[in-house]
């Protein structure tokens, strides 16, 4: 999941690479509902619609939580909602689970539990800056992308104005100009845009464009103006401020011309073990269902089941 609220999260239990844990948390309702934050909700969708491909076969929203942008994603004949915490997508099944287009999936990021070649479009939003292996997390997006895959992947922006204000302030110790990432609480990064586009290039993942985004993030202009008004100012520097991001948090929309044919472009979008994979020996096409609620890997022999309307690939069946 992601967020830059930690009071309220813990470190998982897997320690290599670590990963925020939102189990339990309250991230709708300590993060977002009531909030203030609706300026920041707007102008993202935003820029989702402008970099997303309107409709397609297969999603999947890396990150997706509590399932906030959900309803962006209803182009689409199949929508996969993946996340580390369970509880988080037990919100979301309890919100969207009557509409069978929907898979909730619970799994590491790292060992992504889907298909390679299994997806036309990766959306991940509000994640990138909790990854302490970002080339690792990159190569697995890539994995379950084909040729004619789109991934809308946002990161937060180490070069920001706020950012290059305190720091010739003094105010800051680290210089949003040197391209290393800087980790400025435990487990949250920022980025800088020029380290992020080589990580995609080493990954084999071609940039298309770039948009700069909440660019008018201050308390006092939220204060002064309308969400809405204030996304949609901040849409008109979208594309300008990409050339040179300075917001605090940029997207980008990447292809992967490299990769192969779609896996699934003959499969039925209900077809759940031909889009899953198991993380457990990293093999396509071995998961085998068992009844409604239980899958079993034909190569490792790991089982896992769906609680609550969550498949859980993050934790098998003992």
């Amino acid at each position: 999941m992601s967020t830059r609220l930690t009071a309220r999260s813990k470190l998982a239990r897997n320690p290599a690479p670590p990963v925020i844990d939102y189990e339990g948390s309250q991230y709708r309702t300590d993060f977002w509902e009531g909030q203030g934050r609706q300026y920041e909700d707007a102008a993202e969708r935003l820029a989702l619609q402008e970099l997303l491909p309107a409709q397609g076969r297969r999603i999947v929203e890396l990150g997706a939580g509590y399932g906030r942008l959900a309803d962006l994603y209803l182009g689409y004949e199949q929508i996969v909602l993946f996340d580390y915490s369970r509880t988080l997508l037990q919100e979301a099944a309890a919100q969207r689970g009557d509409d069978p287009r929907f898979v909730f999936v619970a799994g590491n990021l790292y060992d992504l539990a889907l298909a390679t070649g299994a997806m036309d479009t990766v959306v991940m939003v509000r994640v990138m800056h909790h990854l302490a292996d970002v080339p690792r997390a990159l190569t697995q997006i890539r994995r379950v992308m084909h040729r004619e895959s789109a991934a809308v992947l946002e990161y937060a922006n180490k070069r920001n104005l706020k950012a290059l204000a305190r720091w010739a302030l003094r105010r800051q110790s680290w210089s949003p100009l040197d391209t290393k990432p800087v980790e400025f609480v435990e487990l949250n990064y920022d980025f800088h845009p020029a380290w992020m586009w080589s990580r995609l290039e080493e990954a084999n993942l071609r940039v298309q464009r770039q948009l700069a985004v909440s660019h008018f993030r201050a308390g006092f202009l939220k204060q002064a103006l309308p969400a809405h008004t204030l996304a949609h100012l901040d849409r008109r520097l979208f594309a300008v401020g990409g050339r040179y991001p300075l917001a605090p948090s940029v997207f980008v929309q990447a292809t992967a011309p490299e990769a192969g044919a779609s896996v699934l472009a003959d499969s039925e979008p209900a077809d759940i073990t031909a889009l899953l994979r198991c993380p457990v020996c990293k093999t396509d096409n071995v998961l085998v269902r068992h009844a409604d609620d239980q899958l079993a890997c034909s190569e490792c022999e790991t089982r896992f089941a769906r609680r609550d309307g969550v498949w859980d690939l993050k934790e098998p069946l003992e």
